[in-house]
């Protein structure tokens, strides 16, 4: 092996560890990996620059600010307030509508502040009802984990696989174009949690209270920046959708919200979320070292080797499985790194479609329902519920099986290899 190739192995190795060890954030592990693999030559600074201008971090920035617009703005306050009235009217069956509706919304907004702002409405619902909060709130994260991998933008990982995708020369994903394969997993996960999970989850209130955390009041309604900000993002949904590019249509709206002063500048850098955005730069320079140095060959070519017997639906079934195991226990974004590249050169070793393979990873890196810190809605709850670790994995880990086998059962008929 070359040096740029045994470099690039210890760095790799070096990201796994500070990223299971969890001692480090991943922010600081990724860019500090990129900072050695440039230092030691491996990459120059055109790859880190092509890293961190990535149009899927322009698209996720843009989306953070649309999404900071629409709650500084009062719009989410109102439907979260709403929600809240109809607690009172629907009765029991006001639970399964927020977390419904949660669901959906994740499908367009980021999944965080939606939960964070859900869950103490349904803690108050579920108390009301005579019931423990308990057997609510991952259901609550869980719906929004699989709304959010209904759309391209549902999820920061699905616009970063899409990213890496394109950079192996493949056709760039639409808004909805894996919204079948999400809705059928959610459909699936849907009965999963209406009828199993509640048997699965603990029933008393323990450590409910003893959080000590989420809610801030949601901000009062500005009508005239409040209706300009669902215009903007009306308007970069509708353009998505009809196939404009989703960095440039969320980089226009996100600077025309600035330009109609709907929210102040400072307000805007509020929402960008830099750790998540320095993640994904930091993991897209070790995904340039990795092609570069043909690693990511190397590693095709491997397990194209003992998987070509298998056959393609064999392929996509380990592909699922590997990247649903790896993110449960690492970031998404350095899962999406590491296995999109490799999904690609084995459909191509198949001699097959890729695509196929890329909507597997997708799926599978936001299935990530078997631990507390496999997702941050997983870590929300779980600190707010007073769960135990081992709930999660009782509830989550059936889900993640039977995700598993829907995907791959539908995955085949939405995208023919």
């Amino acid at each position: 092996m070359s040096f740029e190739q045994l470099a690039t192995l210890a760095v790799l190795a070096a990201v796994v560890v500070a990223l299971l060890s969890d001692r480090v954030r991943a922010d600081v592990a990724a860019m500090a990996a990129a900072a050695a693999l440039l230092g030691l030559g491996v990459v120059s600074v055109e790859d880190v620059g092509r890293g961190l201008a990535s149009p899927a971090l322009v698209a996720l920035a843009s989306l953070f600010i649309i999404a900071r617009a629409l709650d500084v703005t009062g719009v989410m306050g109102v439907i979260i307030r709403s929600a809240a009235r109809m607690t009172d009217r629907v009765g029991a069956a006001s639970a399964p509508v927020i977390i419904t509706l949660c669901g959906s919304l994740s499908a367009f907004l980021n999944n965080t502040p939606l939960v964070i702002l859900a869950a103490p409405i349904i803690q108050d619902s579920a108390r009301r009802l005579g019931i423990s909060p308990k057997r609510l709130l991952i259901p609550l994260s869980y719906a929004s984990i699989m709304g959010g991998a209904c759309t391209l933008i549902g999820t920061s990982t699905n616009l970063l696989v899409d990213d890496m995708a394109q950079r192996q020369n493949l056709a760039p994903f639409t808004l909805f174009e894996i919204t079948g394969v999400g809705l059928a997993i959610a459909a699936v996960g849907a009965v999963y949690l209406a009828f199993i999970a509640p048997r699965l989850l603990p029933a008393d209130d323990s450590g409910g209270q003893s959080a000590g955390i989420l809610p801030e009041a949601p901000p009062p309604l500005r009508l005239v920046p409040a209706l300009i900000s669902v215009t903007v993002f009306a308007f970069v949904l509708g353009a998505a959708a009809g196939g404009l590019s989703i960095a440039v249509v969320a980089f226009v709206g996100a600077m025309t919200l600035l330009a109609f002063q709907v929210m102040k500048p400072e307000e805007a850098y509020a929402g960008l979320r830099p750790q998540v955005l320095l993640m994904i730069g930091g993991m897209l320079v070790v995904g340039e070292a990795l092609g570069k140095t043909g690693l990511a060959f190397q590693a095709t070519n491997t397990v194209a080797a003992w998987t070509q017997p298998l056959g393609p639906i064999a392929a996509l079934a380990i592909i699922y499985v590997a990247t649903s195991i790896l993110t449960e226990i690492m970031s998404n974004a350095a899962v999406a790194v590491l296995i999109t590249p490799l999904a690609i050169g084995l459909a191509e070793n198949l001699g097959v479609d890729a695509r196929p393979f890329v909507v597997a990873v997708m799926m599978a890196a936001s299935a990530s329902f078997a631990t507390p810190v496999g997702y941050q809605t997983n870590a929300i709850v779980h600190q707010v519920g007073g769960y135990a670790y081992m709930d999660f994995v009782r509830v989550g880990l059936p889900l993640n099986i039977i995700s598993a086998i829907v995907a791959v059962w539908v995955i085949p008929r939405m995208f023919p290899f």
